[in-house]
């Protein structure tokens, strides 16, 4: 029987939680829980996996402000540089339990590239709304020389992020589903490019993860959508003592809450519209969960799940 397709959009938490300095033990450390649930989960579902790049764009920002010897490299070559990276240290801690599983010798990986297109008339372009890089303190943040936004991890830079238009390798993705290859694409939400004639030029922004990831399985027909973060779920009052979890989530609630402002910009909001955004293209099943709950949110057992 042919296995359902699930796309796990990985939040930047993945590799760099909260408190750490971000080295490169730590990251490849991070990765093996979620890692070790997508292998188990390989043996049942065909796998896309997805992942934020927000905190490793963010240093390489930092670390090109720090050396005014080389020239600055913009947006789009940086989340191409992640997209490598990252790709490369999912591909080899997936491929470490695979084989403690038994099971790599059959498990193909594959890391694509992936352009998105956006349109260069978005409105996004006069506004930055996009948080990366690290969280300051409200005093650090008032000294910085670029646009900060308060989000639920303190103040963060903030960049410009149209909305996705299109995957430009969805096409090749779906064959390498087809063909039973693990797949990991859109990575940081995908190298924002627009069309320019019959070429594709990048433009100096980022794009949601989630949002990229929802397009995404829109385009190739994915059955299960796994939005995993650093928190539980969805919740009601987040901020607030008295906050409530959502175990189950319809359309019309989501709207509504999302209208009211319960779900911030900068932090739930573009996971919820993620999730009613596929949803709404006849996906089957869309999670918000925790990062370590990938497995019980499969099986409707933890997390926020989304439903008509």
């Amino acid at each position: 029987m042919k296995k359902e397709t699930l796309l796990v959009a990985l939040g930047g938490n993945a590799l760099i939680q909260k408190g750490q300095r971000g080295t490169i033990e730590e990251q490849f450390a991070n990765l093996e829980v979620p890692m070790a649930q997508l292998a188990r989960l390989s043996r049942r579902y065909r796998i896309i996996i997805t992942h934020g790049n927000g905190p490793q764009v963010g240093n390489l920002l930092r670390q090109q402000e720090c050396c005014h010897e080389l020239p600055r490299l913009p947006l789009e070559i940086l989340v191409a540089q992640t997209q490598g990276q990252i790709g490369y240290m999912i591909e080899s801690t997936l491929d470490t339990e695979l084989m403690q599983l038994g099971v790599s010798t059959g498990q193909p990986l594959i890391t694509v590239i992936t352009y998105v297109v956006v349109s260069e008339d978005d409105p996004a372009f006069k506004n930055p709304t996009k948080p990366i890089g690290p969280a300051y303190s409200k005093e650090v943040a008032a000294k910085m020389p670029y646009p900060m936004h308060k989000t639920a991890k303190g103040y963060r830079r903030v960049v410009v992020s149209p909305q996705p238009v299109t995957i430009v390798e969805k096409r090749e993705i779906k064959r390498l589903i087809d063909m039973d290859f693990i797949v990991i694409c859109c990575g940081g939400g995908g190298i924002p490019v627009v069309r320019e004639g019959r070429r594709f030029c990048g433009v100096d922004a980022v794009i949601d993860k989630d949002l990229a990831s929802a397009k995404l399985a829109e385009e190739i027909g994915v059955d299960l959508f796994i939005i995993a973060s650093d928190v539980k779920g969805v919740f009601l009052d987040y901020d607030r003592a008295g906050r409530k979890f959502l175990q189950k989530l319809t359309v019309s609630q989501a709207e509504t809450y999302l209208g009211q402002g319960q779900f911030p910009a900068g932090s739930m909001g573009p996971k919820v519209q993620a999730a009613l955004n596929f949803i709404r293209s006849n996906g089957k099943r869309a999670v918000i969960g925790h990062i370590s709950e990938i497995e019980k949110a499969v099986e409707s057992k933890a997390g926020t799940e989304i439903t008509l």
